[in-house]
C-alpha cells in the first residue's frame, strides 16, 4: 500500500481480542443510586463475590455500568479455564473481552434483543429498559461428527434457528429481534476517547470510561499497563512535536538560505543599476541648478526691506544694520545681517517678531557679543522659497 493511501485509509482499528462467550457467566447486579465510579466499582466487586463461587482473585472479569444507572452488567470467567497461549495472544491488546460485551454500547429500544452466532453457539443479549443489558445467554452447538446427518449443512442450520427461538422465548419479552451473522469488529481508531465496533448494521460506541471497566483481564496489571500507555501516549506527542519543531526549524533555513539568494541578487543589480542611477541624480541637480540660474536670482534688496518695512517700522529704534549680505549656506533664499543694539533686550523682540512674520522660514542669532546694555549680533534670516518677488515687500 502506498503511502497516500495509507493516510487515506486513516488510523489503524485498535488491537482488540473478542473471547468465546460460553467462558463467561453473566450476572445482572444493583447499583446504588447516585454511586460514583468509584463507588459503583466497589459495590460490583462486593457483588461478584457474593455470587461468584470462586474467590475474585481467581476470576477474569468486567462489568458494563453507565453513570446514573441503578444496576450493572457483570461477566467473569474462571482464570484457569484459559490457556497459557490463549493468554500470550492478549499481549499488546488494547481491549480484551468477551465478543458479546462489544455489543453493549449499542443503542437499542426498549424489548430488543440482539442474537449474536458465532461457530460455538448463539449468544442473546436483552434489553428490557435502559443501556445495560438486563440478560446475557449463551446456548452452545451440539457436537457434530463429520460424516452423520447432524453434520449436514440442513441439520446444522436447523439446530441454529431451534437454539435461536428457544433464547428469544428464554429471555421473554422481546419486540425487536436483531440477527448478527458475524463477530463484532472495530473500526478504525478515529480517537482516543471512544472505541466503536460494528457487526452488520449494528454500531456499538463505547467509551473510555466504560472500556477500562469492560477490560476482564487482571486489574492491577491492567492498570500498570494503562499508565505505560500514557506515558507512551504522551512521549509519542513530545516526540512528534520535536519533530514538527525540527521540520519547522528546516523550513525557516530554507527561506533564510533563499532569503539571501534573493538578496544577493538585488545587491548585484542593485551595484549594476548604481552608476547609471547616479549620473541621473547629478544630471537632474546640474539641470535643476542651471533653471534656478536662468529663472531665479538672489533678491536681497527685496529681503532687506521686507526685514525693515519700507518706511523703517519694522525696525526697532535700538537696533542699528551694519553690514548685510549673502552666502552659500542658505542659497538665495538667505540674507546676513551684522547689526548692533543699545539694548540687548531688543534682539529677541525683534526676532520674534521676524519669525511671525508671513513668508520667514527661520531667524538665527548668531556672534552675539554684549558689554552691559549695548551689543553687536548678526541674524541670519532664511525666507521660504519664491516667498520674496522682484519689487515686491511681504
Amino acid at each position: 500500500m502506498s503511502f497516500l493511501a495509507t493516510l487515506r485509509a486513516g488510523p489503524p482499528p485498535p488491537k482488540v481480542a473478542l473471547l468465546p462467550d460460553g467462558l463467561f457467566f453473566t450476572r445482572a447486579l444493583p447499583v446504588a443510586a447516585g454511586a460514583t465510579p468509584a463507588e459503583a466499582a466497589t459495590q460490583i466487586e462486593l457483588g461478584l463475590e457474593a455470587v461468584s463461587p470462586f474467590p475474585i482473585a481467581q476470576l477474569f472479569y468486567g462489568y458494563f455500568w453507565t453513570p446514573g444507572a441503578e444496576t450493572a452488567f457483570v461477566f467473569a470467567a474462571y482464570r484457569r479455564r484459559f490457556t497459557a497461549e490463549q493468554m500470550e495472544a492478549w499481549v499488546g491488546a488494547e481491549l480484551v473481552l468477551p465478543a458479546f460485551a462489544a455489543l453493549l454500547g449499542a443503542e437499542v429500544r426498549p424489548a430488543t434483543t440482539v442474537i449474536l452466532s458465532s461457530p460455538e453457539g448463539l449468544t442473546a443479549v436483552h434489553w428490557n429498559n435502559g443501556r445495560v443489558p438486563s440478560a446475557v445467554i449463551f446456548r452452545p452447538l451440539p457436537p457434530v461428527v463429520e460424516g452423520t446427518p447432524e453434520a449436514e449443512p440442513a441439520r446444522i442450520e436447523e439446530t441454529r434457528d431451534r437454539l435461536r427461538e428457544e433464547l428469544i422465548h428464554e429471555v421473554g419479552g422481546s419486540r425487536s429481534v436483531i440477527d448478527l451473522a458475524v463477530p463484532p469488529v472495530a473500526d478504525p481508531a478515529r480517537s482516543d476517547r471512544e472505541v466503536t465496533f460494528r457487526s452488520g448494521e449494528l454500531v456499538s460506541k463505547l467509551d473510555a470510561s466504560v472500556i477500562a471497566a469492560l477490560d476482564v483481564r487482571d486489574k492491577g496489571e491492567l492498570a500498570a499497563l494503562r499508565g505505560a500507555r500514557r506515558r507512551d501516549v504522551i512521549l509519542w506527542r513530545v516526540a512528534m512535536g520535536c519533530v514538527a519543531a525540527l521540520v519547522l526549524l528546516g523550513v525557516g533555513e530554507f527561506g533564510l538560505i533563499g532569503g539571501r539568494a534573493w538578496q544577493r541578487v538585488r545587491d548585484k543589480k542593485f551595484q549594476a543599476q548604481k552608476p547609471t542611477v547616479d549620473k541621473i541624480v547629478k544630471t537632474d541637480e546640474l539641470a535643476r541648478r542651471i533653471e534656478d540660474l536662468a529663472t531665479k536670482r538672489l533678491l536681497p534688496w527685496e529681503m532687506m526691506m521686507a526685514v525693515i518695512g519700507e518706511k523703517k517700522e519694522r525696525l526697532p529704534g535700538e537696533i542699528y544694520f551694519g553690514r548685510v549680505y549673502t552666502t552659500t549656506e542658505g542659497g538665495i533664499y538667505s540674507i546676513s545681517i551684522e547689526a548692533q543694539t543699545t539694548n540687548v533686550g531688543s534682539i529677541s523682540i525683534y526676532s520674534s517678531a521676524l519669525k511671525a512674520m508671513p513668508g520667514v522660514q527661520n531667524v538665527e542669532t548668531r556672534n552675539l557679543q554684549a558689554k552691559s546694555d549695548n551689543a553687536t549680533f548678526t541674524f541670519f534670516i532664511t525666507f521660504q522659497p519664491d516667498a520674496i518677488k522682484p519689487g515686491a515687500l511681504l
